[in-house]
């Protein structure tokens, strides 16, 4: 029996933008230069909690021994002590560092509240770092060390930033291994006298509880919280110059690591809505141009992606993509072939509308957690920005143009602006790549 295929249904249309609703904000800056920030957010009975502390141009080796070790007790509690009490309140904190800042991120009971906030209260001002403590965390971050140094993601990205930033502290965001073991417990805690004060640094509160009583809690807690420093000044990363593709040989590698990066700007640039949208039309989601050719169309690629890294000095437009050594070259023919035909010829009203609703559901969908509107709400306040920005920054990228987004391309993603840095088998690419740019060859770490 013959059964007759069926006919392709036709997706359905996509549906009216929804307006972003943005929770009220209560803000208070506390006498020590502390500024904390409560949203109420009533959906469970928890509290979401980010504090951000400006930690750039801190010695690297130091400051990430530092992030592992901050909990790891304190004058009065050991580290055992700090888990059990947060444990009591269904609640937990870790620490993280980036090349801006210092993080810390908790979860708990709203009732539990009080004591988190003192407990963070007590890490801040009286963290020990505890000699076998320091040693147990050191010798972990070595071992993570060694295992990224032999992963290809880790040493192109490397490569890349080296490349971009040049001089700037952005350059280098792995310390090295003989550095780490240099660290010393009394190392730590001048670190910690030194940077780890209130100027500057912003406190996130998100969660079922009044915020006006969220930010009381805030003031008992931890305005006695002090220390003398001011605020790192960062310099401006500095302008792109593009020059030759830098190929990183690796012998025997049976793939390709691509990394290209293009000049981006900041959240507040008048440019960045229709940037955003130019990207997601690029490569920024899985229906993009790129994707489709490279992974779909060709095979070239399982998981191309690209998106705007911002950072308290900058902002940069990052691609990446792993693919076979044999098709290197052709890979990165079509991925400047898709960057300047954006750049060259304005996208199309359907493919421009569907960016324009991922972008704007990716947005509310950010909001519809705690977590998610506590690192919002945390990310913004690093730039100096309050929620309200969202509801305007939705608005710019409800109402961009076809011509401003064309525009914003062309800025932007023209493939002559780009830094491009290529780890593979030199044997098989060098001769793929030298057919298409300049090539300069080097060693890979």
């Amino acid at each position: 029996m013959t059964v007759a295929a069926a006919a392709p249904r036709a997706l359905p249309a996509l549906g009216p933008n929804r307006e972003l609703t943005v929770p009220q904000e209560a803000e208070r800056t506390l006498a020590n230069g502390l500024t904390v920030i409560a949203v109420r957010r009533p959906s469970v009975p928890l509290i979401e909690l980010r504090l951000w502390i400006p930690f750039g141009q801190t010695p690297l080796a130091a400051a990430a021994v530092m992030s592992q070790t901050l909990l790891s007790g304190t004058t009065t509690m050991s580290t055992v002590q700090i888990a059990a009490e947060l444990q009591k309140v269904g609640g937990g904190l870790s620490a993280g560092l980036d090349p801006d800042r210092l993080m810390i991120s908790g979860t708990g009971l709203v009732t539990g509240l009080d004591r988190i906030l003192e407990i963070l209260g007590e890490v801040l001002t009286g963290a020990a770092f505890p000699d076998d403590e320091v040693a147990t965390e050191r010798d972990r971050l070595v071992d993570r060390i060694e295992v990224a140094l032999s992963q290809p993601a880790h040493l192109v990205r490397a490569a890349l930033l080296k490349r971009i930033y040049g001089t700037h502290p952005y350059a280098v965001q792995t310390p090295e291994i003989a550095e780490v073991r240099d660290v010393e417990p009394a190392q730590l805690r001048a670190v910690h006298a030194e940077r780890v004060h209130p100027a500057g640094a912003v406190l996130v509160l998100v969660g079922d509880v009044e915020p006006q009583r969220a930010l009381d809690v805030a003031e008992r807690a931890l305005g006695s919280w002090s220390g003398p420093g001011r605020p790192p000044q960062l310099p401006p990363v500095p302008q792109f110059a593009p020059g030759p593709l830098l190929l990183l040989d690796r012998p025997g590698s049976v793939q390709s690591s691509v990394r290209i990066a293009l000049p981006a700007v900041g959240r507040t640039h008048p440019d960045h809505a229709a940037l955003q949208l130019a990207n997601l039309v690029f490569g920024g989601y899985f229906s993009s141009r790129w994707v489709e050719n490279i992974r779909e169309d060709k095979g070239y690629t399982y998981s191309p992606h690209s998106l705007v890294e911002h950072s308290v000095a900058g902002s940069t437009l990052l691609l990446a993509t792993d693919v076979s050594t044999e098709v290197t070259g052709a890979a990165l023919l079509e991925t400047w072939y898709e960057l300047g035909r954006l750049a060259s010829l304005p996208p199309e009203p359907e493919e421009l509308e569907q960016a324009r609703q991922y972008a704007l559901g990716t947005l509310q969908l950010g909001m519809s957690t705690q977590a998610g509107l506590a690192a919002l709400t945390s990310a913004y306040a690093g730039s100096g920005l309050r929620l309200a920005f969202l509801a305007e920054h939705a608005h710019r990228l409800a109402t961009a143009t076809a011509e401003q987004v064309a525009q914003a391309a062309t800025r932007y993603l023209a493939p002559a602006r780009a830094a491009t840095v290529v780890l593979g088998d030199a044997s098989v690419v060098e001769p793929q790549l030298a057919a298409l740019t300049p090539v300069m060859l080097s060693t890979a770490p």
